[in-house]
């Protein structure tokens, strides 16, 4: 850009007066293939409202990073600070205005201050004018939540659905929710995006023998029977009663495990008790070895003490949850990365292609 349009553009008086002097000279010819002035203006100007920009908070800096590399996509510049009381301050540190923004924000340790982290990151956006926000969350905090199942409790897993979408989220993409219905929580499109692919990628290569894929309790039947289908393998279930929160009683193996290789598949590994009690009933019941995997490490309390004394062999999980510095310590912990899967899901969304396919 010369001098002469900088000053236009900073100051619409004298561009007018400069227009207003250049028009009584004659216009210099043009070719018939060469575009006019105004087009050459406009055209920028309009790729330019469709750019991608990608935002994150503090809650997982180096899966965003890894999902702007796949991508392709600088991470959006912005300061967020905190005053001395604790109190959010967030500032955007470029123009976002038409732009499709997609912000990355595990609602993890601790929940409610990355909670509202996200909900001022969005009402930032949405002052800015930002065309589109797209709430990329990978542990979506609150969830376990989702019903009344005793009296008088709260159901948050759908008050902060309301919240997001107040804030000024557009659409959401969430991975292994805790219950699939909590969708329906949200009043604006969600795509709900599954670690399978990345995990069941995980143990075809590692092609253990007779295996067999263990749901930990009844409620996550569906997601081990998908499992195991993609692996080609048997199904057994563990029946478990909750006796107060994070208190759990294993009661039975239901399925044949005797001299096979088990494989437990949870959705979040919080304290670790249900995982351990789990293990020990199958090797109980004849197991030679027991795996785990599970999508969201959130390894609260005991959960690494337990995990490194317990009877299991490897603890497989993903990376929507930073891994505390004690847990990296631990060598049957592993973290697969879903970056790649999330960066596939963000294009698709950002270029209005199926975002289903990738599970196909």
């Amino acid at each position: 850009m010369n001098e002469q349009d900088a000053t236009a553009v900073l100051s619409p008086i004298q561009g007018q007066v400069e227009e207003a002097e250049t028009s009584s000279q004659p216009a210099p010819a043009q070719s018939a293939g060469q575009p006019k002035a105004a087009e050459k203006k406009r055209a920028p100007r309009q790729s330019e409202n469709k750019r991608m920009k990608i935002f994150c908070g503090s809650s997982n800096i180096a899966l965003c990073e890894e999902i702007c590399k796949f991508v392709g996509v600088p991470m959006g510049e912005s300061r967020l600070q905190r005053f001395s009381d604790g109190e959010v301050h967030f500032q955007l540190l470029e123009n976002v205005r038409g732009a499709d923004v997609f912000l990355v924000q595990p609602t993890c340790f601790p929940v409610d201050q990355h909670l509202v982290e996200l909900l001022i990151m969005m009402d930032a956006l949405k002052r800015a004018s930002a065309g589109r926000i797209t709430v990329v969350i990978p542990y979506y905090g609150y969830a376990r939540q989702d019903r009344k199942d005793r009296p008088r409790v709260a159901i948050t897993s759908k008050l902060v659905a309301d919240l997001l979408t107040t804030a000024g989220a557009n659409r959401a993409l969430l991975v292994d929710l805790h219950a699939a219905q909590i969708q329906g929580f949200f009043n604006i499109p969600v795509d709900h995006l599954f670690a399978s692919p990345v995990l069941v990628s995980y143990f075809r290569d590692l092609n253990l023998p007779d295996l067999t894929v263990v749901s930990p309790d009844a409620g996550g039947v569906e997601r081990a029977r998908f499992f195991a289908k993609k692996l080609d393998v048997p199904l057994a279930i563990v029946d478990k009663r909750r006796t107060d929160i994070n208190v759990t009683e294993v009661m039975n193996v239901i399925g044949d495990v005797r001299g096979r290789t088990c494989l437990i598949l949870d959705d979040i590994i919080d304290t670790a008790g249900t995982l351990v009690k789990t293990a020990d009933a199958l090797l109980d019941q004849g197991a030679k070895e027991v795996y785990a995997c599970a999508t969201h490490a959130v390894l609260s309390g005991p959960a690494i003490e337990r995990i490194r004394e317990s009877r299991l062999k490897q603890v497989i999980v993903t990376n929507t949850i930073p891994l505390r510095e004690e847990a990296q310590k631990v060598g049957k912990i592993k973290v697969l990365s879903i970056a790649g899967l999330l960066g596939r899901a963000i294009e698709s969304i950002h270029m209005e292609t199926s975002v289903s396919s990738l599970f196909n």
